[in-house]
């Protein structure tokens, strides 16, 4: 029993890591082009597209991972039913319900295992990957930036360069701002102190103000009560910069939640990409439950090309079913938490009924 039990464990893990290998080698050459697109006009060596290329991908197959396991699931248990298998394993007492419980459960505890020792590695190759693609970006979007210190943004104006700092975010309002305005030769002309600044359009408008302008070796100052200044981001556009949890791992979450909501992050979606990273391991288990039930109905020799249409028809529903339920969550017909936790329920429940069908075969 131990031999049969090491035969499903082992077949099944080489099985995932062919499937997560070969998403790997198609995301390399996807993502190559655009690479290689971005850098085409900064005469730099290919060795860099790669090496970019190779370290957005690990990330991205963290996202697939309930589509990859799927696939690997299916593909490992038509394998077994294929080569009659399956058949020898119920001659030794093992049903569907058992060889299920074994893949799913070993799905489960290699998405724990992913979340507490891959995520953490994804995320610093994210991190080093958004700082290099900023060194030789000219996009705005790639020159804002949150960190201890807080939120910082560099923005092209039509006389030069500007530097806005703020300690805090709350909704639309930045509080304790200093904003340095700079010439193209990068000497600076201009700062100015607020208080707080409201930011729901591109028209800023900044209260308690003090301005400093610096003229030829004189400083002077002035105090206004408001002060309007035109920038190239709103509050839409600079919480888009929270959004961006590909560079945070799971451990950064649970260990430094409070102090993301310090610096600005916002709760909601914090609470989203926590939870979102936490249905990982039970949706991995679901999809495992999934494919056992397309798969485990008949012991009878079928031609893997069906599967393969209907594998590929159930990711893209589960896919936009799960981005249905995000997008509820985003215009809060419901709390974006729950909307990470609709799709693995209702999957789950629809699981159950299955898995019971089987078992009865």
């Amino acid at each position: 029993m131990n031999k049969l039990f090491g035969y499903l464990l082992i077949g099944y893990l080489k099985v995932i890591l062919k499937v997560i290998l070969i998403c790997y080698c198609f995301g390399i050459i996807l993502n190559l082009f655009e690479e290689i697109e971005f850098f085409k006009n900064l005469n730099e060596n290919i060795l860099i597209p790669i090496t970019l290329t190779a370290l957005f991908i690990p990330s991205e197959i963290i996202k697939m991972l309930p589509f990859i396991i799927f696939i690997s699931s299916m593909w490992f248990l038509l394998n077994l039913r294929n080569k009659k298998d399956l058949l020898d394993l119920k001659v030794y007492g093992y049903s569907n319900f058992k060889i299920f419980f074994i893949l799913a459960s070993t799905s489960f505890i290699f998405g724990w295992i992913v979340l507490f020792t891959i995520n953490p590695i994804t995320s610093s190759m994210m991190k080093y990957y958004e700082l290099t693609k900023a060194e030789y970006s000219r996009d705005i979007d790639h020159l804002v930036a949150v960190n201890k210190n807080g939120l910082w943004i560099k923005e092209n104006t039509e006389n030069g360069h500007r530097i806005i700092s703020a300690d805090e975010t709350r909704a639309n309002i930045l509080k304790n701002i200093t904003i340095f305005s700079l010439d193209n030769n990068y000497n600076l002309l201009e700062k100015v102190y607020a208080n707080k600044a409201d930011t729901t359009k591109n028209e800023w408008i900044l209260t308690d103000v003090s301005i400093y302008t610096f003229k030829n070796g004189i400083v002077g100052k002035n105090n206004q009560n408001t002060l309007v200044i035109n920038s190239s981001y709103n509050h839409k556009k600079i919480t888009s910069v929270y959004r961006n949890f590909d560079t945070m791992s799971f451990l950064d979450l649970l260990t430094s939640y409070k102090d993301l909501q310090e610096r600005g992050y916002i709760k909601s979606y914090l609470d989203q990409n926590l939870n979102s990273m936490m249905s990982i391991p039970f949706f991995l288990f679901i999809m495992t439950a999934l494919a056992s039930i397309l798969t485990m109905n008949t012991l009878k020799k079928s031609n893997n090309f069906t599967f393969i249409i209907v594998g590929l028809i159930a990711c893209v529903a589960i896919y936009y079913f799960k981005d249905l339920s995000l997008a509820l969550g985003q215009t809060n017909r419901i709390s974006l938490s729950l909307s990470v936790w609709v799709p693995v329920i209702a999957i789950g429940m629809f699981s159950f009924v299955g898995v019971l069908q089987i078992n009865e075969k």
